[in-house]
């Protein structure tokens, strides 16, 4: 007998996909954090659910810990245990949550590489005027004029797009839709590609009538496909650095803060449920802080700074 049992684990999983409505790459992650517990409490005699304990999460943990499972990773395995033990508690199941109180060691916050605006002007200029140039432009500059995640990116369909309002409505995590505005280079690649979606040089394309990005087999562009076009173009561009949706994202998020200094706005633009999220953002570019910094705060010029030093120059000669 496992624990979770196998048809506790089939109820949690219709209530992940059906009622939270959660990504399959999403749901398929909790399910695994699950099987690792599952796997770890058959070694370690525990039977039922009613046997679990504060105890044994928290050795779980340990053990995990001491494989070389990360911060992170184990950030997700605890938040996966938490849904499905209240999801246990609503059922029944359990009288108690075992996992109060417990918490994942933190992980190291990486900053997100970012481009810089020539960068990013640099990797937009892709050149050419055949097919794949025209889908590649509209592409790269949709991603970075709206700062779209990549299964945002993939899941656009033509309808999306409002062009009278320079908008495109996009279905974000959670299934949670958000309106974005759409750059007027972005409005342009766009309609340059809209042209010629279905004229794949040499035939008409039987395609997906629905999709907005295609691949030259006519059928909606994959993840993977966006991925390794983006990778490719890095390449051709002479960009030092592997670009990825996510760097384009991160771009976006760093360029937006840096002219605006709203970092609500960039929140809501980005869809980010909490702000904690967002402010990873404003670490990005103390240099750019430091330079409003010297410019706008009545002591810190550099001429007052450079008078200072001569002040204490003398002063150490007296």
């Amino acid at each position: 007998m496992t624990v979770p049992s196998k048809t506790e684990l089939d109820s949690f999983h219709r209530y992940l996909t059906y009622e939270r409505a959660l990504s399959s790459h999403t749901v398929t992650n909790y399910l695994r954090d699950l099987q690792k517990f599952s796997l770890w409490a058959s070694g370690h005699n525990v039977l039922s659910l009613s046997d679990i304990d504060n105890a044994h999460i928290r050795h779980c943990l340990t053990d995990l810990h001491k494989d070389g499972l990360g911060g992170a990773s184990l950030q997700r395995w605890l938040s996966s245990l938490r849904a499905f033990f209240r999801h246990a508690m609503r059922n029944q199941w359990l009288s108690r949550d075992p996992s109060v109180g417990i918490s994942a060691p933190k992980r190291a916050r990486k900053l997100p590489k970012v481009l810089d605006v020539d960068q990013a002007d640099q990797f937009m200029s892709v050149p050419g005027d055949n097919w794949l140039a025209h889908r590649d432009r509209a592409m790269v500059e949709l991603l970075y004029s709206s700062g779209l995640r990549l299964a945002e990116l993939a899941g656009l369909n033509i309808d999306n797009l409002d062009f009278p309002d320079q908008t495109v409505t996009v279905l974000g995590k959670g299934n949670k839709k958000r309106m974005l505005p759409i750059g007027s280079q972005a409005l342009l690649r766009l309609q340059e590609w809209l042209i010629v979606r279905l004229d794949k040089p040499g035939k008409k394309m039987k395609s997906d009538q629905t999709a907005l990005f295609l691949s030259q087999q006519g059928r909606r562009l994959s993840h993977r496909a966006i991925q390794q076009r983006l990778a490719l173009l890095s390449s051709k561009q002479g960009i030092g650095d592997r670009i990825n949706p996510h760097m384009l994202r991160h771009s976006f998020a760093s360029h937006m803060l840096e002219s605006s200094g709203d970092l609500r706005a960039v929140q809501e633009l980005l869809g980010h449920a909490n702000l904690s999220t967002t402010q990873i953002y404003t670490h990005l570019d103390f240099q750019h802080l430091a330079k409003i910094y010297d410019s706008a705060h009545p002591r810190a010029s550099r001429k007052a700074k450079k008078l200072a030093e001569s002040d204490n120059a003398n002063y150490s000669q007296e």
